[in-house]
């Protein structure tokens, strides 16, 4: 019989599958579902820091004076927090899986705090969803960096709970971008958070919100560098994320390296039963080779493999198109 147990960030956890931050992991009745089905741990949705100054800033008239506006920027700010505090103390009481909370960070500043008051509420990890949008031309590209490894010390500095950086893959050197976050104390990266994104409607001329959610092909950019970054540094502890929508998909970043693997469109396109498919798809799998453990083949294919390293360095077509007349 197969064990589907990993340890991630010095967390037990029963299944590598992890419910990743959305929408349905803020709601209770969805969270105990999920464990049900045999999540291995769940991140709870992300509390946005603009979100909290957009809420703030709604509450407020022209006609404010200065006392107001830091009244009521005050108050909303520890609302939205308490109601956060109160999620993961309501979530930790109905399920026996780790709870991790989740922070969207746009910069180093105040908040910094409230990580503190999330260890103190219970929550057994912190997940820090940070991407800090380059657009200042004057801004030199390691300034950018900085702020992130300025977010991941001073957090580190107020809780002794892991710190996970979720980041995107918009790095000249993602390699030693990673390298970094780990020595400033990063416990793990998860790889790669998903973005809003702006859509053009030819016919009505209008700038919108493409679609939110992931697709299959996604995967390929995940598995690429999860495949890297696991074969430099096998002590690095990566939870991938971005286009898993099958059972295959979490066998594919296991192999990779992956310590464990995050799902979330798949729950809002196939039913948070999905989790359990992907369960028994690993189990079968793992049967079928001859696995009793996950640590038995994770990162079996990943870049540390001499035999494939030229396969995820490849980034043209040459192959491809001279084979395909």
């Amino acid at each position: 019989m197969v064990d589907l147990k990993t340890n991630f960030i010095g967390l037990e956890l029963k299944s590598p599958i992890i419910a990743g931050s959305c929408g349905l992991t803020s709601e209770v009745s969805k969270i105990e579902e999920m464990a049900a089905n045999g999540v291995g741990a769940v991140i709870l949705k992300s509390i946005f820091e603009e979100q909290i100054q957009l809420e703030a800033s709604k509450s407020l008239s022209d006609s404010s004076y200065p006392e107001e506006v830091d009244y009521i920027q005050n108050y909303v700010r520890a609302h939205t927090i308490q109601q956060y505090i109160d999620l993961v103390k309501t979530v930790k009481g109905k399920i026996d899986i780790p709870v991790i909370a989740s922070i969207n960070c746009l910069k180093d500043g105040e908040w910094i705090s409230f990580a503190g008051e999330l260890e103190r509420a219970g929550a057994d990890a912190l997940e820090l969803n940070a991407f800090i949008l380059p657009t200042d031309e004057f801004m030199e590209s390691a300034e950018i960096e900085n702020m992130y490894f300025s977010i991941v010390k001073h957090v580190k500095a107020v809780v002794k709970i892991p710190v996970i950086v979720k980041i995107s893959h918009y790095f000249t050197n993602l390699s030693a971008f990673v390298s970094k976050l780990k020595a400033y104390g990063a416990d793990a990266v998860t790889l790669f958070n998903r973005f809003y994104e702006p859509d053009i409607d030819i016919e009505r001329m209008t700038v919108g919100a493409a679609s939110v959610f992931s697709g299959p092909a996604d995967l390929r950019t995940t598995l690429r560098w999860t495949g890297i970054l696991s074969g430099k540094d096998k002590r690095l502890e990566i939870s991938s994320s971005t286009g898993v929508h099958q059972g295959e998909a979490l066998v594919k970043l296991l192999l990779a390296g992956a310590t464990t693997v995050q799902v979330c469109s798949v729950m809002y396109e196939q039913g948070i039963g999905i989790i359990r498919s992907m369960n028994d798809f690993l189990s079968r799998w793992m049967e079928k080779k001859g696995f009793a453990q996950v640590e038995e083949f994770r990162g079996k294919l990943s870049y540390a493999d001499a035999n494939h390293a030229d396969r995820y360095e490849r980034a043209q077509f040459m192959k491809y198109f001279s084979e395909h007349k």
